[in-house]
């Protein structure tokens, strides 16, 4: 029994040393807990005033100061006229010439604040500014917390730097990192723009704008449309990563992305590029383009269409890429009268050159480039894979060239073109247009015609071949044209009674083709002249083909949608 007894006696000892053992570390924890919190916790003090009352409330002990009132948490130091502090709370309400001072030049003004010490957050009303002394802030209220130098206020505010101002509905101003969140009505105003969005922010201090909802900057003479990105307006950098469009006097971009530097003139724009030159009454639509400002020069890839408005009739080029920038003044006449004289009106003048020997207009002279400004015409170089297409005529080659100084259009390298029914292909084509409208067409070399005669099935095609070529439009339809030297023809003529007569095989130094409903009417042989009629039922007619002969009716484009397939 005494045994028991002892063993009763050691558990409970254990038990007792067991208890005060959590008691101790119960009691330790919360000892460092309240030292914990009253670390955290800083006590606002008294530094100035003229009258002092003190008095019990259900909250505790309220002191009142009156006069002269300043008082100090940490190293913010406010000042007002009056003010009540409750030191259990650490909360405070001052009121009349209310300001809050803090290191770095922040300041804060009001009518009255109420203010709670523990987390340094005050609510100021009445005539309210903030200031890093630099840029200020107005509003009627604010939220502003000391800790993060960070003022919010949705019942109206202005932002005031340098020349720009911002007003909103609502906003958010970082005094310590200078970045700010406006939205409502958001208006910036500056002497070099003027901004109009819901949804923007602004740094004071690199003077970046960036955009989070459909906004509008307007310039001088320059609109922008955009929903996101950014405006680095001190150095003139944008960069916007939503569907924007640019516009000024005479030119319109739009694209998914658009990035500008102002200072190089360095810009690009990618994603279902639409870019309009209204003074020029072309269009260009692409995946990616890289623009210059300053040189007005363009490079355009991702397949690029170029779309001239040629009256009604309006004319659609399409390549793997298209280069443009403007032709130089001094270089227009001297490029048209080359072009005219030499290659349409009087291609004779080449008989029995070789091709390196008939001069080829200048492209891109260097001559006057202080000339050239964004109105100037421009002229388009495209490369590879090159598709024409418009009402009035087709064509395919590997490379381009067009200008709207004197708007000639070269096509290079296999090229062919086609209108209504006749197929014209050579070494180079080169057509010129007039107000809209064709008005010749220009094969400097390894000239051949061919038009379609009779249905598809008979495979019966009028055809004529010489060095040069050139043929001539009135309202969009070819009339005659002129084949010199070496000229061939193999012709199917009719009769009153629209019947076939034969097949008609001439050769001769120069031939003059006339036509009649878009097809061949009748041709002139001139200059040593040689011609025989053969009946249809003596020939092979499918074998009936002068020595160039090709039909490429299968690569002509049928439609304008095809080019941007």
């Amino acid at each position: 029994m005494q045994v028991l007894i002892s063993q009763l006696n050691s558990y409970r000892n254990a038990f007792v040393f067991f208890l005060l053992i959590i008691l101790l570390l119960v009691a330790n924890g919360s000892v460092y807990a309240q030292k914990t919190d009253t670390a955290k916790k800083v006590n606002i003090s008294i530094l100035k005033t003229i009258r002092f009352e003190s008095f019990q409330t259900d909250s505790g002990v309220i002191n009142k100061f009156i006069g002269d009132v300043q008082l100090q948490q940490a190293e913010s130091i406010m000042y007002c006229d009056s003010a009540y502090l409750n030191q259990k709370t650490n909360n405070l309400e001052a009121f009349s010439n209310v300001k809050i001072i803090q290191p770095g030049g922040t300041e804060a003004m009001s009518d009255y604040l109420r203010y709670t010490g523990n987390i340094k957050l005050a609510f100021m009303k009445g005539n309210v500014s903030l200031t890093d002394g630099k840029s200020k802030l107005w509003c009627t209220e604010l939220t502003y917390d000391l800790t993060t130098k960070t003022g919010t206020y949705d019942q109206g505010g202005t932002l005031q730097n340098d020349a720009t101002t911002v007003s909103s509905n609502s906003g958010v101003y970082d005094v310590k990192n200078k970045d700010s969140r406006f939205k409502g009505n958001v208006i910036i105003t500056d002497p070099q723009y003027n901004i109009k969005s819901e949804d923007l922010g602004y740094n004071t201090e690199t003077k970046v704008i960036r955009f989070f909802s459909p906004s509008v900057v307007l310039g001088d003479k320059s609109k922008l449309v955009t929903s996101s990105g950014t405006y680095d307006s001190k150095n003139e950098i944008a960069h916007f990563i939503s569907r924007s469009s640019i516009t000024d006097a005479d030119q319109y971009l739009e694209a998914d992305t658009i990035n500008y530097d102002k200072h190089t003139g360095n810009g690009d724009a990618t994603g279902h590029v639409i870019s309009i030159d209204t003074a020029q009454h072309s269009t260009l639509y692409c995946g990616h383009a890289d623009y210059n400002g300053k040189t007005h020069k363009l490079l355009a890839v991702d397949k690029p269409v170029l779309k001239q408005m040629n009256g009604a009739d309006s004319l659609f080029m399409r390549a793997d890429t298209f280069y443009s920038a403007p032709v130089p003044k001094k270089s227009i006449q001297k490029d048209s009268t080359t072009t005219t004289e030499k290659k349409v009106e009087k291609p004779s003048r080449h008989a029995g050159k070789t091709k390196k020997q008939v001069k080829q207009p200048e492209i891109e002279p260097a001559t006057d480039t202080a000339a050239i400004d964004s109105t100037s015409p421009r002229f388009f170089i495209g490369y590879h894979h090159v598709l024409i297409f418009s009402d009035s005529l087709q064509g395919k080659c590997d490379s381009i060239s067009y200008s709207q100084a004197d708007s000639i259009l070269r096509m290079m390298k296999n090229p062919a073109a086609w209108a209504h029914n006749s197929q014209i292909t050579g070494d180079t084509i080169i057509l010129k247009m007039d107000s809209g409208k064709l008005k010749s067409i220009f094969v400097p070399n390894n000239a051949l015609l061919v038009t379609r005669s009779g249905p598809p099935k008979a495979q019966m095609f009028d055809q004529v071949q010489g060095k040069t070529l050139t043929g001539h439009f009135v309202n969009n339809a070819i009339t005659y044209m002129v084949v010199y030297p070496n000229a061939e023809s193999i012709f199917f003529p009719k009769d009153e009674k629209n019947q076939y007569l034969g097949v008609n095989q001439g050769t001769s130094e120069k031939m003059k083709v006339y036509f009649k409903n878009q097809k061949v009417d009748r041709i002139i042989l001139e200059q040593e002249p040689h011609n025989t009629m053969t009946p249809l039922n003596q020939i092979n007619i499918s074998t009936t083909r002068l020595s160039r002969f090709i039909w490429l009716e299968d690569l002509r484009p049928k439609s304008r949608e095809e080019l941007f397939k």
